[in-house]
């Protein structure tokens, strides 16, 4: 068995795992990372809104990122339900807050593929092709073992493997997990009219349908709806899909044509009980869970990822040992109260769409109309969805030393 020592071993090496690779090698942390570094192309992307754009900023990625990336300067809510108590379209302009862009999409394989490149070219991340088979917490570190008879000690493990964390079960990390009577249609279009930036997110009796900007004239597609109509719509040939997404757009962008693969996401949440065990923090979807809706899912792994690494930093500026209880704690507290407050707020508006039950009908047409006539309570939700003024980590904040 080939021994070897690390600061950190990190477990699972997608968006959020690459990221957190980046971020510890930036402060002088010795890193290995487990796991493949490719994403498959199946029509997701992923809007990374203000605060990880600061964050990429500040890992030296966003040059290679943003070519790639369009900006998303509207918001449009648009309630396609048929309910009686129909609310107003609703944008939300960036400008309002003092933001060129809510955020920038970019298709979900390429954002992985940019962050592996920048992982493999710095010499103190080192990494790891198999896959890991056990793993042993210890007083002063703990101990990942891989099927190729590697083990890696490290002061702190980072579980980043996904919401079927092989880590998160080895040590016993208990979940809640739920189930909703969905599926995400996903893929990439092109369109002959210009989407002028601007994220169009439909509210329909079944889940939101939602364009997303990308370059050029091409958007990403997030279409829920009952699993059969996801199964059957993925069966569509290119012609007759393109058909059936222009429909339900009412042609907003026009004449449309699939420009990519296509995937179909079951619609699930989960919950962990907590956020750190001993040596171990849980990142990313290791942690949480959530449906595609809101641009919440990737945005919150990246901010669980700067919080880790503020309280590494916080805690070696107190003389505190990396992965001591006193850091993973801090951590738990910053964490926790973003991830359950987000949760519950996804977690509600998916289930009003779906009751059919006339107050709620009401409620959730109400409160677009506040917020389309209210100025300062809709910038105030603006600026919570996407920079929160409470949870937002020192290495996101917009007026953070480089």
């Amino acid at each position: 068995m080939t021994n070897e020592n690390f600061d950190i071993c990190i477990v699972g090496a997608g968006a959020a795992g690459l990221s957190a690779a980046l971020a510890f090698a930036r402060e002088g942390y010795s890193v290995a990372i487990a796991g493949a570094g490719v994403a498959r192309r199946d029509g997701r992307s992923v809007a990374l809104l203000d605060g990880s754009v600061r964050l990429f900023e500040r890992l030296g990625v966003w040059d290679r990122i943003e070519p790639q990336a369009a900006p998303l300067e509207v918001m449009r809510l648009v309630d396609d339900t048929d309910n009686l108590f129909r609310a107003p379209t609703v944008d939300f302009h960036a400008r309002e807050i003092g933001l060129d862009a809510f955020g920038w999409n970019v298709e979900n394989a390429t954002l992985v593929e940019i962050l592996a490149q920048a992982a493999m070219e710095r010499s103190d991340i080192a990494r790891i092709d198999g896959m890991v088979s056990g793993v042993e917490a210890r007083d002063h570190g703990v101990t990942a073992s891989f099927d190729d008879g590697r083990a890696v000690h490290a002061r702190l493990l980072v579980a980043a493997d996904g919401r079927n964390s092989f880590v998160r079960r080895a040590v016993g990390v208990g979940v809640r997990q739920w189930r909703y009577p969905q599926a995400a249609l996903t893929t990439i279009l092109a369109h002959e009219r210009e989407h002028r930036e601007v994220s169009t997110e439909f509210h329909t009796r079944h889940g939101p349908f939602t364009l997303v900007p990308l370059p050029g004239r091409r958007c990403s597609l997030v279409w829920v709806t009952t699993p059969e109509r996801a199964g059957a719509l993925s069966a569509l040939d290119d012609a007759a899909l393109a058909r059936a997404v222009e429909k339900q757009a009412h042609s907003l962008l026009g004449k449309m044509t699939v420009d990519g693969p296509r995937g179909v996401v079951p619609m699930s949440g989960l919950s962990v009980d907590r956020f750190h065990t001993d040596r171990i923090a849980f990142v990313g979807e290791a942690a949480h869970v959530f449906p595609p809706i809101g641009a919440q899912g990737l945005n919150l792994g990246l901010r669980d990822v700067a919080s880790l690494r503020d309280a590494a930093v916080a805690g070696q500026d107190r003389g505190e040992e990396l992965g001591s209880a006193s850091m993973l704690r801090r951590y738990e507290r910053d964490r926790r109260l973003d991830v359950r407050a987000r949760t519950a707020g996804v977690d509600m508006l998916n289930r009003t769409l779906l009751s059919g039950f006339p107050p709620a009908d009401l409620l959730r047409g109400a409160g677009l109309r506040v917020l389309s006539a209210f100025g300062p309570l809709r910038r105030f939700v603006m600026r919570e969805g996407v920079t929160p003024h409470l949870s937002t980590p020192q290495l996101m904040r917009r007026d953070a030393a480089a």
